[in-house]
């Protein structure tokens, strides 16, 4: 019996001297013309770069909505079944006898501050409200949005978009990752995770590809999550100061505008590359230190003053529903309606009415009511029961529209978002085995996440279900819905003072989270050589503002209400070839643990060749 060595002999071929020096030229410029062509773009013609980002977008999610879905909830299984076979689940990753890096302790409490980040700042009280208007439960006519019946179903896909599945996708990354790198001794780059299909390809232009979709999906999963953050951030100091500059009041609420983002944006970002070249010992230890200080003194205060007795009740049933319905979530996956099958699902009656009547029976965002007064002449002279037929006959649209905006979105994020989580679960977990790994990297953050959504999310709820906030919260724009929640719960100065430390706690955040993608895109270029010089932090700084700074310009042209629009649409388009990679990390990943199983049980390290 003869079993072939495993390839480890990975070499990313790095620039000796010069500008470069230390870093892959290829990978380097690849990345760095893409990045600068999308800037130019934005800049230039930015109504022609949102329109057509838009547009190409939409066309992706209508082709590729049941791919994302599918291969998420592929994902989570994957995983859980790694962790639940013996022979896998063992599986240290690390050379034999080798012990863990980090105490259990010291790595769960690095667990729970990867769990909190720029987007539970953001969304800890957006998320939950959101869906609470509208989740597919209330699409589908059920439940009424923004009652106590649709309060389940809210929460289901609040822990769903923050939950075991976000996770599974940065574990999938992490564990990949980890696994070469400690069994293999092979670098902390992206293209040692498909040695084991591609072999010495990866030392060539396919490796090149391969890293730079990586570093392309950080820049986009980064850029959105500072896009958000900073918009929030502007929120804030308007909540403090006053100052109408930063915002555009033209809306039915406050919201930032585009002076105002690119202000906070340019000195985000500046403290970013000042906290990147100060190195990890520095910047980002003591950001990530008083990060989660501040967050300890947010959720005590949430839990003081807020509605702890209801956010906790929420948290005990909704998650027994998530999990009861986790199958269902993972691979219950929606496809655009195609016109002739809304049609077909009519009621005779309502069939020579087909097209006035399908644009609102399909608008995801609409509720009945809204679709029979958006009716004009004969069609809005049919019988409110041929109607509710009518409107029933476009649930799969709405499904479809509904899952596309939100729960594809967020698994687009997440997968950008992986190359940089994945990689920092990775350098922490040295010695560990598979299922430590799983099981750890999958629960502990996601019930921290689960937490500070009911404890945030549930006190605004209750606000608005009690009647006290009276459509305050509501109403305000996401990025300003933790502080008008604040606002309904405190005042005076106790007040003032939680708001400002809320805008500090926002921008610690962004720039941990920034100066982190940096630090990851330049270890991905250098052939994950960590040791890479401040020039090209500072470089990547810069490209990284650009990209944000065009793309926000470019999502308000044309009257566009939204600001994040360009970016979201850039960000998911990324995301679609790194998930394909992905993918393929799942299938390098099973073979490999199945060929040192079998080197295994001949007594052979992992390098050694069997005879």
């Amino acid at each position: 019996m003869s079993i072939k060595p495993p390839f480890t002999d990975i070499e990313v071929k790095r620039a000796a001297s010069g500008f470069y020096q230390g870093h892959s030229v290829e990978i380097a410029l690849f990345s760095k013309a893409i990045m600068v062509g999308l800037v130019l773009w934005a800049l230039v013609w930015p109504a022609n770069a949102n329109g057509v980002l838009g547009s190409l977008n939409w066309r992706l999610l209508e082709d590729f909505n049941v791919f994302y879905i599918v291969i998420v909830g592929f994902f989570a299984v994957f995983l859980f079944v790694l962790a639940a076979l013996p022979q896998t689940g063992k599986r240290i990753m690390g050379r034999p006898g080798e012990g863990t890096e980090f105490s259990n302790f010291s790595w769960f409490s690095m667990m729970f501050g990867a769990g909190l980040g720029v987007g539970l700042m953001v969304f800890a009280t957006a998320e939950p409200l959101g869906l609470w208007g509208s989740n597919p439960v209330v699409v589908s006519g059920a439940v009424q949005g923004n009652t106590e019946e649709a309060l389940q179903s809210a929460y289901r896909y609040t822990f769903a978009h923050y939950g075991f599945h976000a996770w599974a996708i940065y574990v999938v990354t992490g564990l990949a990752l980890a696994y070469y790198a400690y069994t293999r001794d092979m670098p902390l780059t992206i293209r040692s995770a498909l040695t084991p299909l591609f072999g010495s390809l990866m030392n060539g232009f396919l490796g090149h590809v391969v890293d730079v979709l990586g570093v392309l999906a950080t820049i986009l999963g980064v850029s959105v999550t500072i896009g958000f953050g900073v918009s929030q951030f502007i929120d804030g100091m308007y909540a403090i100061t006053g100052m109408e500059w930063m915002m555009d009041m033209t809306g039915e609420a406050p919201a930032p505008g585009t002076v105002g983002l690119i202000a906070g944006l340019v000195v985000i970002m500046g403290l970013s590359i000042v906290s990147a070249v100060s190195g990890v010992g520095r910047g980002v230890k003591y950001l990530s230190n008083l990060n989660l200080v501040l967050s300890l003194i947010l959720l005590f205060t949430f839990v003081l003053f807020g509605s702890f007795l209801f956010a906790m009740t929420t948290y005990a049933s909704a998650l027994v529903d998530y999990l009861l319905n986790f199958l269902s979530i993972s691979f219950g996956a929606y496809g655009p309606q195609d016109p002739a099958a809304f049609v077909a699902a009519l009621p005779a009656e309502a069939a020579p009415y087909a097209d006035a009547l399908r644009g609102g029976a399909t608008n995801a965002w609409g509720s009945f009511e809204g679709f029979k007064s958006g009716l004009e002449g004969e069609a809005a002279a049919l019988s409110d029961e041929v109607l509710a037929a009518a409107y029933a006959a476009g649930e799969p649209g709405r499904q479809f529209g509904w899952q596309a905006g939100w729960t594809t979105f967020y698994w687009a994020w997440w997968i950008a978002f992986s190359p940089f989580v994945g990689l920092f679960l990775a350098r922490i977990s040295r010695g560990r085995t598979v299922r430590e790994f799983i099981i750890g990297c999958l629960f502990a953050p996601a019930l921290v996440c689960f937490a500070w959504m009911t404890i945030l999310g549930g006190t605004a709820i209750d606000l608005e279900l009690t009647g006290d906030a009276n459509g305050a919260i509501i109403g305000a724009s996401n990025t300003a819905k933790l502080f008008v929640t604040l606002g309904q719960m405190l005042s005076g100065g106790f007040l003032s003072a939680i708001t400002i430390m809320c805008v500090v706690l926002i921008m610690t955040f962004l720039v941990t989270s920034a100066d982190s993608g940096i630090l990851v895109m330049n270890t991905i270029m250098s052939g994950g050589d960590q040791n890479v010089g401040n020039k090209h932090k500072i470089v990547w700084g810069v490209i990284l503002t650009a990209v944000i700074g065009t793309l926000l310009i470019a999502g308000k042209t044309n009257g566009g209400a939204d600001p994040m629009e360009a970016l979201k649409s850039a960000m998911i388009i990324g995301a679609l070839p790194f998930t394909a990679v992905m993918g393929l990390m799942c299938v390098s990943l099973a073979k490999a643990l199945y060929r040192d199983g079998k080197r295994e049980k001949l007594g052979l390290a992992v390098g050694d060749p069997a005879e």
